[in-house]
């Protein structure tokens, strides 16, 4: 009866103790360190935003965990912890400042989309003034044409159609202060050059004084005579001469620099 218990505690006992020595062993650190990770995890804005960062973590965390069981020194368990731990930490760090970013990002996007909005309203409303202005793209640029209808006969006075073009000439001015025009008279060649020459400086300089009136600044605006030099028509006719008794004014493009003649 001894005997058989004496065996049995011979059997019993080194499985205690082989069962205590395959306990993992514990270690502070290392423990803190997978709460952290865990954590982490469990935050979508990290795990999008830092998905590198979290890697690196957990190539730590069981560098860490095979220390532990290899059973090397607290100081190397509790380094790679640590090391751990700064990773999970910059992981926070770089998604909270990627999701900054974003926001930055996202505002500057609508803030681009607002001022193309406006940048194409304006073009727009630009269009629309041209197209009212009955203005004609040429190679010198964009040319508003005045009649001699909208000038008294023979005189350089403007009738009422011809101030109100002129006044809706100042307000698109005024919307685009860099912009300059040139204005040009021409006449048929009925009479002679001098008088002609005379009429057509005569009527732009009208023109140069109503834009005046209507607020556009001096240094914007240059008036010029030339007579009948430049006619669009031959003057063999009544229609065709009429046609050429007009003033062109030139919209300068956006730098203010309108082409020579």
């Amino acid at each position: 009866m001894q005997n058989n218990w004496y065996f049995s505690m011979i059997l019993v006992v080194p499985a205690i103790i082989f069962s205590g020595c395959s306990s993992m062993p514990q270690n502070p650190s290392l423990i803190e360190a997978h709460s952290n990770y865990n954590n982490a995890l469990t935050n979508p804005q990290v795990t999008d935003m830092a998905a590198l960062e979290l890697k690196e973590a957990s190539k730590f965390l069981d560098k860490a965990d095979n220390a532990l069981n290899k059973r090397e020194s607290d100081a190397t368990v509790n380094h790679l912890a640590y090391m751990a731990n700064q990773q999970v930490a910059i992981a926070q760090e770089t998604a909270k400042a990627k999701a900054a970013e974003a926001v930055v990002a996202n505002a500057n996007t609508a803030r681009d989309r607002v001022l193309l909005e406006a940048r194409t309203a304006e073009a727009e409303e630009a269009k629309r003034q041209l197209e009212e202005l009955k203005a004609k793209k040429t190679d010198r640029g964009l040319v508003i044409t005045l009649q001699d209808v909208l000038f008294r006969t023979n005189m350089a006075q403007l009738e009422v159609n011809g101030l109100r073009t002129v006044h809706k000439l100042a307000d698109f001015l005024k919307q685009y202060p860099e912009r300059t025009v040139l204005i040009e008279g021409h006449t048929d060649s009925t009479g002679s050059d001098s008088y002609n020459q005379g009429l057509s400086e005569r009527r732009a300089h009208a023109v140069r004084m109503a834009l005046l009136d209507s607020g556009i600044s001096s240094n914007r605006i240059a008036a010029k005579g030339y007579g009948e030099s430049f006619p669009v028509a031959s003057n063999d006719t009544a229609e065709n001469r009429q046609l050429n008794r007009r003033v062109e004014i030139i919209l300068s493009n956006e730098n203010g620099v309108v082409s020579p003649r």
